[in-house]
C-alpha cells in the first residue's frame, strides 16, 4: 500500500521522504489556506520534494471552469494529478482530462456508485472519506470494502486511496482490505512506528548494555 502525505508543510513532506514513506502528497484548498502560501508556487515546491503523485484540487464547479483551472496545474510538472469532486461536473471533467492523459483524482467519495462513475469515466484515484463516514455513524471501511470489490469484479484500474484517515487502526483495516493508498497526515506517519513496548524492550536492552562487565 503506497502511503501519500495529506499536507502542504515542506518541512513534514521532507520528513516523510526521509523517512522513505513518501510515495505522493495530496493536498485541497484548506491544506493551502492554513499553509498561507501561493497555490501554485507552493505546488511547484512540492513537486520539487516528491517524485510520487501530487494531487492539485480545483476550486471550480462546473466543468469548462474545472479544464481552465487544471491547465496551469498540469504545467507545473509531470507528478501533478487533477483533484476533482465527485459531482456531475467532476466525472465530465475527469473524463475530458483522462482522454488527454491527464491523471485525476476524485475526492469526497462517499459511496460505490460515485466510485464506479468515476472509474468508467478514467480516473487515476479514487478517494474514498474513511473518517467523515465514521462522524455520521456509518463504517467508512466498509466503503472502502465495496469499493476495492467492485473494482476487483471488473477490472477497473483506478487505484483506491483512502483518504480522511484519523488513527493509525484506519491504516491497517485500509492495508488488509486490500486498499491501494492511504493519505495521511504526518502525525499519522509518525504514530505507526509507536508502540510502548518497542520502547519498553529498548530500555530494557540498553540498560542491560550498560550493566555488561
Amino acid at each position: 500500500m503506497d502511503l501519500y502525505l495529506d499536507s502542504a508543510d515542506l518541512d513534514e513532506i521532507r520528513a516523510a521522504r526521509d523517512l522513505g514513506a513518501l510515495d505522493g502528497v495530496t493536498t485541497n484548498p484548506s491544506i493551502i489556506a492554513k499553509a498561507g502560501a501561493d497555490f501554485h508556487e507552493r505546488m511547484a515546491a512540492i513537486c520539487e520534494l516528491c517524485e510520487g503523485p501530487v494531487s492539485a484540487e480545483v476550486t471550480a464547479t462546473e466543468h469548462d471552469a474545472m479544464l481552465e483551472e487544471a491547465e496551469p496545474l498540469v504545467e507545473i510538472g509531470e507528478q501533478i494529478v487533477i483533484k476533482l469532486p465527485c459531482t456531475t461536473d467532476g466525472i465530465r471533467a475527469c473524463n475530458s482530462l483522462s482522454s488527454r492523459g491527464v491523471r485525476t483524482n476524485l475526492t469526497l467519495c462517499f459511496q460505490p456508485l460515485q466510485a464506479l462513475m468515476a472509474a468508467k469515466a478514467g480516473a487515476f484515484l479514487i478517494s474514498p472519506f474513511i473518517g467523515r463516514l465514521d462522524d455520521i455513524g456509518q463504517d467508512g471501511m466498509d466503503l472502502i470494502q465495496q469499493i476495492r470489490t467492485v473494482y476487483d469484479n471488473y477490472g477497473y484500474e483506478t487505484q483506491v486511496l483512502a483518504a480522511s484517515i484519523r488513527h493509525p487502526m484506519h491504516l491497517v483495516q485500509c492495508a488488509l482490505i486490500g486498499a491501494d493508498v492511504a493519505t495521511v497526515p504526518f502525525k499519522v506517519i509518525e504514530g505507526m512506528m509507536k508502540h510502548p513496548l518497542t520502547d519498553q524492550g529498548l530500555e530494557k536492552f540498553l540498560a542491560d548494555w550498560k550493566k555488561r562487565g
